[in-house]
């Protein structure tokens, strides 16, 4: 089974970085003009169209998989490298190591404390005033920030 995994694997590493190129781009775009190009020759019928369809289907239906493969494997290497600056930084909360496993429940109760945070979240801002009695003048903000995804 990791046999096949691992040359699933490599396979669909190689064809998404062919596949992802302009050149592969260009290819497509000129099988979809010649495709084109052959109606007249073939009095624009069903089979001619079948063609076409055919090939976009059973392409389209492969390239799912490899696409979904590639995202996984990027976002593995993501949630890795976050977890090693998390494991590493003194201070930093370990429970946000491996928290692509929470529950949205979990993931919710830690949306909303940082939430909190954020609009707790004080700044303080030194200014001078140019006056006459050359005075200091703290000011203290309440920042307000809300993030919406």
């Amino acid at each position: 089974m990791d046999r096949m995994r691992d040359h699933f694997a490599t396979a669909a590493r190689v064809t998404s970085r062919m596949l992802g190129t302009p050149k592969a781009f260009a290819v497509a775009v000129a099988i979809v003009v010649l495709w084109a190009a052959t109606g007249p020759i073939f009095g624009f019928s069903d089979t001619w169209q079948l063609v076409i369809n055919t090939g976009t289907t059973i392409v389209t239906f492969l390239m799912v998989f490899l696409i979904q493969n590639t995202q996984n494997r990027d976002a593995l290497a993501m949630h890795l490298k976050l977890d090693e600056l998390i494991q590493s930084m003194e201070g930093a909360r370990d429970r946000l190591i491996g928290l692509e496993e929470s529950t949205e429940g979990e993931l919710d109760e830690l949306h909303e404390e940082f939430q909190k945070v954020v609009e707790e979240e004080v700044s303080v801002e030194v200014s001078e005033k140019d006056g006459a009695a050359g005075s200091k003048s703290t000011t203290v903000q309440t920042k307000k920030a809300t993030r919406q995804h």
